[in-house]
């Protein structure tokens, strides 16, 4: 497998993005976490990194992605923006911070983006919030929108399932896009929705779908930890795992406890 070369250097911008898209040009995101992880997506050529709420379930060990708090994306979002040069960094407004009221979505967002350091953050949700995502616009922070299976949703809906199945919740999906292009975002994400409908969207509206579990789309987006190989238990039908870097691990570990155990590490040249 070899790497991807990066042709442009340049920061990505939001305009960057966007001109993508009408280049025909396939946008490529991943969640990070970390400082050091950041480094290197970074390095390899990443157009967007997510810092997402998703870090509940996979830093965390939580069961959704609701008990996460703003402190806590805060503090994730700032190391990764610390360890990035060239893509843009995308923070996830975590839940209960801007559904309550358009005021406090946009003093939240304001927060985040001033402590944190990312170049603009991701909102679920559509007609329901499209005022705090205008607010937020307006006070000059650029947004990603999220329709489709949103997680923080996810007691509503019952589970994880594929949205947007019937027609009518697929009609409200089209419009909500719609909504959220008119209001100003720059991207889209769509998940777990019918492929067929997902196109539908990319051609109706001007600026990038980023999908996953959505087909074929102007992106995609994972999780980090889940296209590594890293949460084996963890195979839904839209994941590819590029690398099993769990069993490298533990191989890894393994290997180690037993030089420490068998006395062989350190040895004479690993001493001073």
């Amino acid at each position: 497998m070899s790497a991807y070369i990066v042709e442009d250097t340049k920061k990505i911008t939001t305009q960057k993005i966007i001109q993508m898209k009408r280049d025909g040009k396939k946008i490529a995101m991943l969640t990070t976490y970390d400082y050091t992880t950041a480094q290197i997506v970074d390095r390899a050529g990443m157009d967007i990194i997510l810092v997402g709420d998703s870090a509940s379930n996979v830093m965390a060990g939580n069961l959704t992605t609701l008990p996460i708090t703003i402190d806590q994306m805060i503090y994730h979002a700032r190391s990764v923006a610390r360890g990035v040069k060239r893509a843009m960094v995308i923070c996830d407004m975590p839940f209960g911070t801007y559904q309550v009221s358009r005021e406090e979505g946009i003093r939240n967002a304001v927060r985040m983006m001033a402590e944190s350091g990312v170049d603009g953050l991701k909102l679920e949700g559509g007609e329901e919030i499209i005022d705090t995502v205008k607010g937020i616009i307006n006070a000059g922070i650029p947004v990603v929108g999220h329709l489709g299976l949103t997680p923080q949703s996810v007691y509503k809906f019952g589970g994880f399932g594929v949205r947007a199945k019937e027609e009518a919740e697929a009609d409200k999906l089209m419009k909500d896009a719609k909504l959220l292009e008119e209001a100003g975002c720059f991207a889209i994400v769509l998940e777990k929705i019918p492929a067929t409908l997902c196109q539908k969207v990319c051609q109706s509206i001007s600026i990038p779908v980023i999908g996953i579990g959505a087909g074929s789309a102007d992106g995609q987006v994972l999780v980090i930890q889940d296209m590594l190989g890293m949460n084996e238990g963890f195979k839904p039908k839209f994941l590819r795992q590029y690398a099993q870097l769990g069993a490298i691990m533990n191989d890894a570990i393994g290997q180690y406890i037993s030089d420490v155990k068998d006395g062989s590490f350190p040895n004479e040249t690993e001493s001073y």
